[in-house]
């Protein structure tokens, strides 16, 4: 996913290599800390589980796995982890650069070859964006694989503020409150996906990605092209977060703290048996705009009497 705050230079550019080094070992830490503590907040991983873990050969994804790969080897339960990458024909995708990655990593790992560019080019007018039809094919080739290998839990590699972003997304494009929760089961029921990195700043990421050395791989599809919605809510954002430091965290904290009986979706919350009189009769919205007073409406004589 594109970035949603501003990126900084890597430490280890900026700075002497011991403190660097020392900056590191502490970045390093903290997304150990970060991702494991989403995971028992959200019991994202079980004992026995068989994850799935989506790389795209971006820095989000990679950061994924190898945190994962970290805490696989304390982690109180025992669970398995397999790297996923779905080739989708993109014109100068390098296929060599995730195989030699994980094979030296010894990490096992499969790729799924399925042509989803060319549908993509071929349907989405020129000009318009592909992510929306791209994520959709991309994820319906991810469920099928999972459904067809016994994966338990599917892992993507969203983090804070990609989901920060959506929260505002849908709010401004599509007037619900909604987002990407940190865990989700698909709507058939039939998959679990989990996002380890919910807690983790997308800057933190860089960084780490950077220090790590990652094989990234940009996204030629989309990458290049101006998706306006989340550009826009990335500037609020960066100004946000410019003017008031910690405005992010805030907002995240926030999505985890919802009190229904304050906001106003009568589906999540009863208020119209709020207070209610036992006995009292309820009027529906017809009757209201109808306009007409209490009883008047029966006072009145039949037509066509006298």
């Amino acid at each position: 996913m594109n970035a949603v705050l501003p990126l900084p230079e890597p430490v280890s550019r900026r700075t002497d290599p011991r403190v660097a080094q020392r900056e590191q070992a502490k970045l390093a830490k903290r997304l150990r800390r970060q991702v494991g503590q989403a995971i028992a907040d959200y019991a994202m991983i079980e004992d026995g589980d068989k994850v799935m873990v989506c790389l795209s050969g971006g820095k989000d994804s990679y950061t994924l796995l190898d945190v994962l790969l970290q805490l696989q080897k304390k982690a109180p339960v025992r669970f398995e982890l397999v790297a996923v990458n779905l080739d989708q024909k993109q014109p100068g995708f390098p296929e060599h650069v995730l195989p030699e990655y994980l094979r030296g990593l010894g990490v096992p790992f499969h790729i799924i070859e399925q042509d989803t560019y060319s549908v993509v080019t071929r349907v989405v007018p020129e000009g318009k964006t592909m992510c929306s039809l791209c994520s959709r094919l991309r994820r319906g080739a991810l469920y099928s694989y999972a459904a067809e290998h016994g994966f338990t839990k599917i892992a993507l590699g969203h983090h804070r503020d990609d989901m920060v972003a959506t929260f505002f997304m849908n709010l401004f494009h599509h007037a619900k409150i909604s987002g990407m929760p940190p865990k989700l089961l698909s709507d058939d029921g039939r998959h679990v996906v989990i996002r380890p990195l919910a807690y983790v700043r997308e800057e933190d990421i860089v960084q780490y990605a950077a220090a790590r050395q990652f094989p990234i791989i940009p996204c030629n599809l989309c990458g290049s092209q101006e998706n306006l919605q989340r550009r826009q809510v990335g500037l609020m954002l960066r100004q946000w977060e410019k003017e008031q430091p910690g405005r992010i965290e805030q907002i995240a904290r926030a999505m985890a703290d919802i009190r229904p009986s304050q906001l106003a979706d009568p589906n999540l919350f009863d208020f119209a048996g709020l207070g209610h009189r036992d006995g009292a009769a309820r009027a529906d919205a017809h009757a209201w705009l109808a306009g007409e007073p209490h009883g008047e409406a029966a006072a009145e004589p039949p037509s066509g009497t006298t």
